[in-house]
């Protein structure tokens, strides 16, 4: 249906002092503080975890070498989406709208939505982190106690007890980093690089990170996280995030999160013969996902 007169009648009389309602600054490019972005020319793409070896075993003098298999452990897929907006304008409500351009106003909220679509399609690989129907190439949710290994044992990135943010509960997720172990068992070095909270913890997760001294204790104890340079990128509010007490750790583990663009954002307008509107179109494909759970750890809170 296209915008019409009737949607539009104060615009078509005079005495209209201000038009407002689409001029807000926006949250734009926050997943870019969480996802690496690459280019895609395919339906989907698919990454797939590979098991090495286990530890070598000791060998006897005069026996056998042991052999050891590799195998692939699990896939991880991402089916890239088409997001797609339009919008119509009648040919009179453009010829007698007397106070703007209407097509260059609405375009400007057409990539306002566009932008606020890709926002949400990106916080929601953390917003179903801990949701058990959501699942990863393993078979389990990103954020999980019992995350599968080709080992037969598992290995976690979320807290054994879920937490509140605080200084406690960070350093336990730092400690619990250090215990990765890859799909054969062997420890990993990986590290956190940075804090992801929503804006209800951002004035904890300053305290945290920024205070010289501990946090909230009578004692002149050094802030260890901050003096050791455990989260050296600091910490990133999400807006879009939607749990206000959950908190996540991105680490360095490679081919964690990503954000595949298999067409970037195109616009499009044309006329309608017969009626005279003029169409408006907004158009891209993405996807987001994410391959390794190690590359984050979290908690959705106490």
């Amino acid at each position: 249906m296209a915008i019409s007169r009737a949607q539009l009648a104060k615009e078509l009389e005079p005495g209209l002092n201000a038009l407002f309602g689409l001029e807000y600054a926006r949250y734009d490019a926050e997943h870019a503080e969480i996802f690496d972005t690459e280019s895609s020319e395919r339906a989907f793409e698919e990454e797939v975890m590979l098991s090495g070896f286990g530890s070598a075993p000791v060998k006897s003098e005069g026996s056998a070498v042991s052999f050891d298999d590799a195998q692939e452990a699990y896939t991880a897929r991402y089916t890239m989406e088409t997001i797609a907006l339009a919008f119509s304008i009648t040919e009179e409500a453009i010829e007698d709208n007397l106070y703007d351009r209407l097509a260059s106003r609405y375009t400007k909220a057409l990539a306002r939505s566009m932008a606020n679509t890709k926002q949400v399609k990106a916080a929601a690989v953390l917003n179903n982190a801990f949701d058990s129907t959501v699942t990863g190439g393993d078979g389990v949710e990103l954020c999980s106690t019992a995350h599968p290994l080709t080992s037969g044992n598992t290995f976690r990135n979320e807290l054994a007890t879920a937490a509140d943010l605080n200084e406690t509960s960070l350093e336990n997720s730092l400690i619990d980093i250090a215990a990765f172990v890859d799909e054969r068992g062997l420890k990993v070095s990986v590290r956190g690089l940075k804090l992801i909270v929503p804006p209800a913890l951002q004035f904890v997760a300053d305290r945290l990170l920024e205070s010289t001294l501990r946090v909230g204790t009578a004692d002149n104890d050094i802030n260890a996280i901050r003096n050791m340079g455990m989260l050296p990128q600091g910490y990133v509010v999400n807006h879009y995030l939607t749990d206000t007490d959950a908190f996540f750790i991105k680490t360095d583990a490679p081919r964690g999160f990503v954000h595949f663009e298999r067409l970037p954002i195109t616009t499009k307008m044309e006329g309608d013969f017969d009626t005279g509107n003029v169409r408006y179109k907004a158009r891209e494909r993405y996807s987001f996902g994410f391959s390794d759970p190690r590359c984050v750890f979290g908690s959705p809170g106490a």
